[in-house]
């Protein structure tokens, strides 16, 4: 298939696009390379699949020699060209991982997450229902169960109540997608992330702050005075998920009841599932395995939970399990270990 990935100088699409091109498909990958963190680990993301900094222009595409993956730095709110792009490109499918990322930071610059969540999301919906797209796969958030306490997080739960605008965004990218999907009917799946960690992982990510910290003999933040549990899902297992997904476009449900209406289904060709690890893990433990892998004690500093954070999250992934036989099989300390070594090689630390 020819697949456009948003966001593929991003973490998650950096490895999902290398699992793409090894089975053969062709990977247009978009991004705008904005500066929320150190451009220098997205622009070696991108050098790993032989696109050059150099080469890289806005509104232009760089092909690889390696690979047949070809590469666009564009803003997705520059409406008229991403639509150019899906007329010249002729996609099978478009896989949105593309978003302005982070609770906290929305806080912060909430313009931001209007204008790339909502406004370059509605740019690439758009581009679906102008150009007969076989499936649109997009990213959502844990984030959108904001104050559910009922564990573990399910998609047959409302998620009525976010605690940040990045959750807000999230939340209005399923309804829009649902939207698409009844008028239009587009296949749209949604995939609710799960805390995702691996090499090439985010730095203002936990582990890579962590990581970070502790070799440097530098203290961590540690919110909530440690009281936090979090559903850490290593990115091989969430690529293998995404790739499912991709593979089979949402079908209307049959047995949909508007009068009982399952939150995750619909009459119109429309999915949203939870993709996590199934296995929650208390932040203590989490920090201790980090130590552990290091071989050193990290100083702690314990504060209260930052605005926007909730406690906990666990993912209920019974539905992709029972669908697509999705199976998280990464223990947190073979996940930790892998961040580490890749971490190490990129900062040349002996």
């Amino acid at each position: 298939m020819k697949i456009l990935i948003t966001g593929s100088a991003g973490f998650i699409g950096y490895h999902l696009s290398l699992k793409l091109l090894e089975r053969g498909d062709t990977v247009v990958g978009l991004d705008c390379i904005n500066d929320y963190y150190d451009v220098n680990i997205k622009y070696a993301r991108l050098a790993t699949k032989g696109i050059e900094k150099d080469k890289i222009e806005y509104n232009k595409i760089v092909s690889s020699t390696e690979y047949d993956y070809h590469f666009i730095k564009l803003n997705l709110e520059d409406n008229e060209n991403v639509l150019k792009l899906f007329i010249e490109q002729k996609f099978d499918v478009v896989c949105n991982l593309a978003a302005q990322a982070g609770v906290r930071y929305s806080l912060i610059n909430p313009y931001a997450y209007i204008q790339s969540n909502i406004v370059g999301y509605l740019n690439l919906l758009e581009g679906c229902r102008e150009n007969k797209i076989k499936h649109f796969v997009y990213a959502s958030s844990s984030s959108v169960y904001g104050l559910n306490t009922k564990m573990p997080l399910s998609t047959e739960d409302r998620v009525d109540h976010p605690v940040a605008l990045y959750a807000a965004s999230k939340k209005s990218n399923e309804v829009m997608a649902h939207a698409y999907s009844h008028l239009y009917k587009i296949p749209t799946t949604g995939l609710r992330f799960f805390t995702v960690y691996g090499p090439w992982g985010r730095p203002d990510m936990a582990l890579f702050l962590f990581t970070d910290a502790i070799l440097k003999n530098k203290p961590i933040n540690v919110f909530n005075y440690g009281d936090m549990v979090r559903d850490f899902t290593y990115v091989g297992d969430i690529v293998e998920g995404v790739k499912r997904v991709i593979d089979n476009p949402a079908q209307p449900n049959p047995d949909w009841d508007s009068n009982n209406p399952d939150t995750a289904s619909s009459s119109a060709p429309y999915k949203v599932y939870n993709i996590g690890n199934n296995n929650p893990i208390k932040l203590m433990n989490f920090i201790t395995a980090i130590e552990k892998e290091l071989g050193k004690e990290a100083e702690k500093v314990m504060l209260p939970i930052q605005p926007g954070d909730v406690p906990k999250t666990y993912a209920d992934v019974n539905t992709l399990m029972n669908d697509l036989g999705y199976k998280p099989e990464t223990t947190i300390q073979h996940g930790i270990k892998e961040f580490i070594k890749w971490y190490k090689k990129y900062y040349n630390i002996q």
